[in-house]
């Protein structure tokens, strides 16, 4: 159903998903992968709103984070975020001391049936050393 062709080879979606997952494996372990910022490893609430400031009442999904760098965070959530999408974000304040800000959700995949990660980009680096007020935030 998925299957495409180029020139006078046809590839299947499965073929090509299957390529897409080893060159991730792969990428993480080579020497040209670099993680822009440094991950800090926090279980922390978080709350997003729709970004649109009309919209912002009609929605609220909490979650934890996984991580918070700087330039963003992995959050596990009990129901799918919509890729692309643009949010207000709220993170606890007794463990971080970060501003309410706005984010892109830039992936989403699903862990088991009812748990979701997602991951976000900030539009606004922070400042990870100076927001982590909790005992248990480590770098990894």
């Amino acid at each position: 159903m998925f299957d495409f062709t180029v020139g006078d080879e046809t590839i299947e979606a499965a073929d090509s998903i299957a390529a897409l997952a080893q060159l991730e494996q792969n990428r993480e372990g080579s020497d040209g992968y670099r993680r822009l910022h440094e991950r800090v490893t926090t279980r922390v609430k978080v709350t997003i709103q729709p970004a649109n400031s009309s919209d912002r009442r009609r929605l609220s999904i909490q979650g934890v984070t996984a991580d918070v760098s700087r330039g963003g965070c992995r959050v596990l959530f009990s129901a799918p975020i919509g890729v692309g999408d643009v949010y207000w974000m709220s993170l606890d304040r007794e463990s971080l001391q970060i501003d309410p800000l706005f984010a892109r959700c830039v992936r989403c995949r699903m862990v088991r049936e009812d748990a979701f990660e997602a991951g976000f980009s900030f539009f606004t680096e922070i400042d990870i050393d100076a927001a982590a007020t909790a005992p248990d935030v480590g770098l990894v």
